[in-house]
């Protein structure tokens, strides 16, 4: 295995982190900042208030995206398998 075969894997697989993982920390931000800037104008400082709705939004979009992020996993395995298969 060569230098460049293990730097091409990593690569791969940090690629294919930030795809599956992106969406859900994007809406927990997105949500957060909303949240934020509301109790910022109001001074309503409750931390189910933050907690609760960023949860509920990330598992929103978990759901939502479940199927891609399942495709893409699954591609991730068998191309990693088939470079174990090839060495």
């Amino acid at each position: 295995m060569t230098p460049e075969t293990v730097v091409d894997i990593g690569e791969y697989a940090m690629r294919t982190v930030v795809l599956v993982a992106g969406p859900m920390l994007l809406a927990g931000m997105i949500v957060g900042l909303v949240i934020s800037i509301f109790q910022a104008a109001t001074q309503i400082n409750e931390m189910t208030m933050t907690f609760v709705p960023k949860i509920l939004a990330v598992f929103v979009v978990l759901i939502v995206t479940l199927p891609w992020s399942i495709q893409q996993l699954t591609s991730f395995t068998e191309a990693m398998f088939a470079r174990i298969a090839n060495m």
